[in-house]
């Protein structure tokens, strides 16, 4: 098996490490495995991909890191045209961003992708529904 270097900080390598141990991993190599597995195909549904769709997005990061705050900013006002929604609150020392957005898988897709790039985000997590979905859901 190829080897590929990987630089992290290490707070997140101890993490990795942690995780391997308590969950029976063979070391933090298998733990990357299973990582770039479920990241490549978390927004491969074939189902979803010819559907519109509303996306619900949370980012969190450090109230601190200001240049975040200018980044996530910048990508709200690329992506004004999809994003119905934004809320920004403070919980502790966090920044959290709340998006809605309504679009294809694609471009909510390359979105989520382009916030957990920004090197000082912590987490973004999503949600999806088709929004064909949501009108059966009133009627039900």
């Amino acid at each position: 098996m190829p080897v590929v270097s990987v630089s992290m900080p290490a707070g997140l390598i101890e993490r990795l490490d942690t995780h391997a141990a308590n969950h029976e991993y063979t070391g933090r190599s298998e733990v990357i495995r299973e990582s770039a597995r479920a990241f490549l195909t978390e927004f491969d549904d074939d189902a979803l991909a010819a559907e519109p769709l509303a996306g619900v997005v949370t980012v969190f990061y450090d109230f601190d890191t200001h240049p975040v705050e200018r980044q996530v900013t910048e990508l709200r006002h690329e992506y004004d045209a999809h994003i119905v929604s934004n809320d920004h609150s403070h919980v502790a020392d966090y920044c959290v961003d709340l998006f809605v957005l309504e679009s294809d898988l694609e471009v909510i897709a390359t979105f989520v992708g382009k916030l957990r790039a920004i090197e000082a985000v912590e987490t973004v997590d999503y949600s999806l529904v088709t929004v064909d979905s949501i009108g059966q859901l009133q009627n039900d």
